[in-house]
This record gives C-alpha cells, structure tokens and sequence, in this order.
C-alpha cells in the first residue's frame, strides 16, 4: 500500500480487526462456571438469574435382520439441545426455556396443527414456588407421567428410553401444574402433582381439537430424598451410602383423544378429514432403587380407550389408536472407574388386535457405560435382541457419545 492509496479508514478497521483477533486467541477462560454445570450470569441488581447450558448426542446405529441377515447401519445426531433456566424478579419465580435443534428433536411438525413448522420449543414454563410445601406451574413442559419420560435423556442408564415409553408416554403438553409435598413419619416424603393441559402435545397453535388431558401423580419416598435428586437420573452415581427408594403412581385421561397417543402420533383423520376422538386412559406404576452402586429401576404402564374406532384412509391402510400394556425392568451396578454394566427388559402388548396400533414386541438389552464426568461426557454402548410378532426379530447395536456443558 503506498501513501498515495492510503487509507486511515481502513488502516484503523485493519488494527482493529488485528486486536480483535489477538483478544480471542491469547484470552483466558477466568468464568468460575465448571464443566457441566452451564454458564451463569446474575444480573447486577439480582433481578435475574440465567444459566445457559448445551448438549449433543452422536450416535451410531447398526440393525441386523434376523430374518434375511440384512445388515443396515447409520450415523446421527440423535439430540441437539440449548438450555437456559434461571429466576426472574424474585428467586422463587423461575423459568426454563429449552430448544430442539437436532431434525429428530423438531421433525413431525408439517401438520396444519402446528402451523406446518418445525417444532422447535421443547420447554417453556414458569414456575412459582409459592411456598416451602407448594409451586405452581405455567407454559410448555413434561406432563407428571412415567419415571423414565421425566428422566432428562442426557441422564439415561441406556443408550435411548425403552419400548415402555417409546409406545405408552404421555410427553410433553402446554397448560399448567400444581404440585405439592409434605412429610411422612421420620423420613419419609410425600409428593402430589396435578396437571390440566390441551392434550394434543407440544407446539401446536391450532384451537383444541379434542377435550383437555388431566394428569395425577404420587410419589412416595420411605427413606428420604435420594443425593443430588437421584430418583430421577440413571445410574447410582452418586453411590448412596443408605438404600433409598421412591415409587411413583400416575393416572392420566385425554378426553376426546384427536392424535393417536394422546399428545403424540398422528391425528386420527380419514382421506376426508374427519376426525375420530375417543377417551384415552393411562396408568404408570413405577419405582427407583439405589444402594452403593445398584441401582434397578421398574416400570408398568397401561393405555386404554373408551371407544374401538380407527380410520382408514384411500389406500386401504389404517390409523389407529395406541392401546395395551408394557413392562419394563432395568437393573446396574457402577464398578470402580465409573463403569456400569446394565439390563434391561422390555415387553409391549396391545389390549386388541383389531384396534390397537400396538405391535406384541419384547427386547433384552445389555449396556456398558463409562461415566467421564458423570452424565455430562460419557460413553455408552448397548446391543439388543428384538423379539416382534409379526415382523423380522432384530438385533440392535448402538455406541453413543454424550457431552453437555
């Protein structure tokens, strides 16, 4: 550049851009934040509080058929998640705010219900603990159903939940939750929860098209609360030096059903478009045990509906309405290193051959975990025998690395 060209406008941008670059590769990370545990910021009049985290799951899957020895196999990114919570205002009002980024996260949302868009908001929901023994729930998030649902899928024992919830769980729903709980005896905890919502799952912004979902749930703890909330993530990571156990009750009706599983599924509507409705019913049983590195975990659910209808569409073939049972049992012990080998079993079978959308399926599963830093990096690997009525038998491998920070 000679003087004749010269420019002090893009001279003093030049140095600019030169310190800009010199700040990020020579600066040092001095957030007192640990691995895990997100990126915290509190406002300067502690009006506010927000903790962003993020996570991902890389997975490989590979499924031989039985059957025809038919290998088939892939790659992907089976979640993707940004997450911010915090308090507003006043420390006992909080929020949590988590987005789907992963296609398998925000698929399923070309439906005119939700605005043929992805959908991306997983949670939304303010919380107001109103007092030591009450709170008050508003906006977008897990209804109070199965165990494993609620489990966060980042703090799974498995690779991935089990057919129990794949098939039965009532997800996510928008409306609000009262929860409460006080003790029983010496040690023991006694929690309530109910919840109204739409019914129809999440992110949809059309009017009702059925009834509203009433949700009730309890659970019981004899022995206390378990470390860090350890009834509700996989794994006794934690190695809790008492035995400690909860068991959970819940009863969930969806009147009116317009979708297959409540909140989940199709909607179940003809080549015309009508729309069939019927009541579903839903009942979890489930408990959690953790004593020194054991852990096992057990789960029953059962769907039914009040009316035996389905639609068929121009092409002959059906939509109809998930019902039946399913158990699911799932039992590891975390060796020394942080290593755990698990099982697990699963069984579903529908209520009605003519109706169910349900398929009579069983699955035996073992894993291997090596937990880095607890649920936030880790490596997990499972392979499962898929035993199907009236389809190939499979078996399932999976290898998957989680990191969340």
């Amino acid at each position: 550049m000679t003087l004749a060209n010269f420019s002090p406008r893009k001279f003093t941008l030049s140095i600019l851009l030169l310190a800009l670059l010199s700040s990020v590769l020579f600066a040092q990370d001095t957030s007192n934040n640990k691995f895990g545990k997100g990126l915290q910021i509190v406002g300067a009049d502690s009006s506010f509080s927000m903790k962003f985290s993020t996570r991902f799951q890389t997975l490989y899957q590979g499924v031989l058929d039985l059957d025809s020895d038919e290998w088939s196999d892939r790659f992907l990114v089976r979640r993707a998640r940004l997450k911010f919570d915090g308090f507003v205002y006043n420390p006992k009002i909080t929020y949590k705010i988590e987005l789907g980024l992963s296609n398998r996260d925000h698929a399923g949302g070309d439906i005119d219900e939700s605005g043929n868009t992805s959908r991306i908001i997983l949670d939304a929901v303010v919380k107001w603990q109103a007092t030591k023994h009450w709170s008050f729930w508003f906006g977008q998030t897990k209804l109070p159903g199965n165990r494993e649902r609620v489990i966060s899928s980042q703090k799974l024992q498995f690779v991935d939940r089990s057919l129990l919830n794949s098939r039965l769980n009532i997800d996510r729903d928008i409306g609000v939750q009262v929860r409460h709980d006080n003790k029983v005896g010496e040690n023991g905890i006694l929690k309530k929860m109910f919840s109204l919502s739409m019914g129809e799952g999440r992110d949809i912004i059309a009017a009702n098209t059925g009834g509203y979902n009433f949700t009730y749930r309890l659970e019981y703890l004899p022995f206390g609360k378990f470390e860090s909330k350890g009834d509700y993530f996989g794994s006794d990571l934690k190695r809790e030096e008492k035995p400690k156990l909860a068991i959970g009750l819940t009863y969930d009706v969806n009147q009116d059903a317009a979708r297959q599983r409540g909140q989940l599924g199709s909607f179940v509507q003809d080549s015309n478009g009508n729309q069939f409705a019927t009541d579903l019913s839903t009942i979890f049983a489930d408990f959690m045990f953790k004593y020194d590195g054991f852990s096992m975990m057990g789960e029953y659910g059962d769907k039914k509906a009040s009316d035996n209808v389905f639609a068929t569409l121009t092409d002959g073939s059906t939509i109809k309405y998930v019902t039946g049972n399913a158990l699911n049992l799932q039992a590891g012990y975390l060796f020394k290193g942080d290593k755990e080998l698990a099982f697990r079993y699963t069984s579903v079978s529908p209520d009605d051959l003519t109706f169910s959308g349900l398929r009579e399926e069983k699955q035996y599963t073992l894993a291997f975990s090596r937990y880095i830093v607890g649920h936030s990096l880790k490596i997990q690997s499972d392979i499962a025998y898929h035993d199907r009525t009236g389809a190939s038998n499979r078996l399932v491998y999976r290898f998957q690395v989680e990191v969340a920070f």
